[in-house]
């Protein structure tokens, strides 16, 4: 749906003579009637991975994702920007509408209803293996606050050089998932990397709002360690030498957020995307110093006001421990991460490592990364000395939040412990 038609069914609607709360309880009915309504309980539900790993089902590896939308909150101490900022509509202790996909892998179909307006930013981070089958379910649940919208939702994977039309998710070439219905997406990821996702359907608009997420295909040299590594030596690539082992590993989606847009949306309103001027910088959805606060669990209330944005974007190693960065940019503007103190060394580019076809690596040993829109970087780095480093975005005016005083926005820290400060790694971003 374009804009224009936006507008022409808001004005629709106004002349009709029914009132926003007629029109949203219409709404929520028809679509209520599918998912039995908004207000149903998770029941006992137990902490969601950082990182969904495809659990087997017989020759094939299943997810579960929901698209909907919800509410979430940016960092305490941000300066109204009213009308826009904080929105009037949102629940406390919430601030801000965005939309956004959910992890609802294993749950029942009455789980996944009441997942309806309780989007995550950013989206779960999913995980494969090479050569893994895939399926990858995403059920549409509508928009709580925008019945007057039918907006379909697709997983599209930027980056994959091997997805057939039918399951790249443009809609213009494939399909969408409407509101009520289920798509199942099928695949056999070839090529280790990290890769994102993304709805495509109004991608601007829905990219913007939060429907954006990482995919790590896992190298089969995994299987197979080389050079006198042990078994479950991790690798970043199919590197040939073992020049990608790490010991841990955290994820970045890099994104920015407009208010404005974002009020507009919940308030049935239309944006002119040029004239796009950000108010936040996001890390995993989060502005520091939100960042470093630890992961948190969507299912569960007592997460508080970083309930749906729950992955941390903290960093935690031993001295001498090789970290692997997975840095992906679905914002809209250019993105240069410095890290201070500690040297980093660039691996790959969009998922493709940086090896000549003589086999000599292009590695690139720097302290400034930087990530293009829709652009993926894979970073190692092995500090050496104990103690704290930011990684933050060089420019400094992308360093606030909402344009308040004080250190917020895109950055966050490398805490770096004696020898056996932090066990063995377990999930990503942990």
């Amino acid at each position: 749906m374009t804009d224009e038609s936006r507008s022409d069914a808001a004005r629709r609607t106004a002349g009709s003579g029914l009132g926003r709360r007629a029109v949203m309880l219409g709404g929520a009915g028809a679509v209520g009637s599918v998912f039995l309504g908004t207000r149903l309980s998770f029941g006992q539900q137990a902490a969601r991975p950082t990182v969904v790993q495809a659990a087997a089902t017989g020759p094939a590896k299943s997810v579960h994702l929901a698209g909907t939308d919800g509410w979430v909150s940016m960092p305490a101490g941000s300066p109204d920007d009213l009308p826009f900022f904080p929105d009037s509509l949102a629940p406390s202790p919430f601030d801000t509408y965005v939309f956004g996909f959910r992890d609802v892998t294993g749950m029942s179909a009455t789980q996944v209803a009441a997942t309806r307006g309780k989007a995550q930013i950013s989206a779960p981070m999913l995980a494969f293996d090479e050569l893994d089958e895939v399926t990858i379910t995403l059920s549409n649940l509508g928009l709580v606050m925008r019945p007057d919208l039918f907006d379909g939702h697709t997983l599209h994977w930027h980056g994959f050089v091997n997805a057939i039309p039918l399951f790249d998710g443009v809609p213009e070439l494939s399909l969408a998932v409407p509101i009520g219905r289920d798509l199942s997406y099928f695949y056999r990821p070839r090529d280790a990397g990290t890769y994102m996702y993304h709805c495509h359907f109004e991608d601007v608009e829905h990219v913007q709002m939060g429907m954006t997420g990482m995919v790590f295909v896992r190298p089969k040299q995994n299987k197979t360690p080389l050079a006198g590594h042990p078994i479950g030596t991790k690798y970043a690539y199919n590197d040939g030498d073992g020049s990608t082992r790490y010991d841990r590993e955290f994820a970045f989606m890099i994104t920015e957020l407009w208010s404005a847009a974002h009020y507009r949306d919940a308030h049935i309103q239309v944006s002119d995307w040029t004239d796009y001027a950000p108010s936040f910088w996001l890390l995993n959805g989060r502005g520091y110093p939100d960042t470093i606060a630890p992961g948190g669990n969507p299912t569960s209330a007592a997460a508080g006001r970083l309930q749906y944005q729950p992955i941390s974007s903290l960093i935690t190693c031993n001295v001498n421990e090789t970290v692997l960065l997975r840095m992906s940019n679905l914002g809209y503007q250019n993105h240069a991460l410095t890290l201070d103190n500690v040297d980093m060394q660039v691996i790959a580019k969009d998922a493709s490592l940086l090896r000549g076809r003589d086999g000599y690596t292009n590695y690139l040993e720097t302290n400034t990364v930087d990530v293009g829109p829709g652009e993926s970087r894979d970073v190692l780095v092995t500090p050496h000395q104990p103690g704290e480093y930011l990684l933050y975005d060089r420019n400094y005016a992308y360093l606030g939040n909402g344009g308040g005083p004080g250190w917020g926005g895109m950055m966050t820290v490398l805490r770096v412990g004696a020898p056996g400060t932090y066990g063995p790694q377990t999930q990503p971003n942990t």
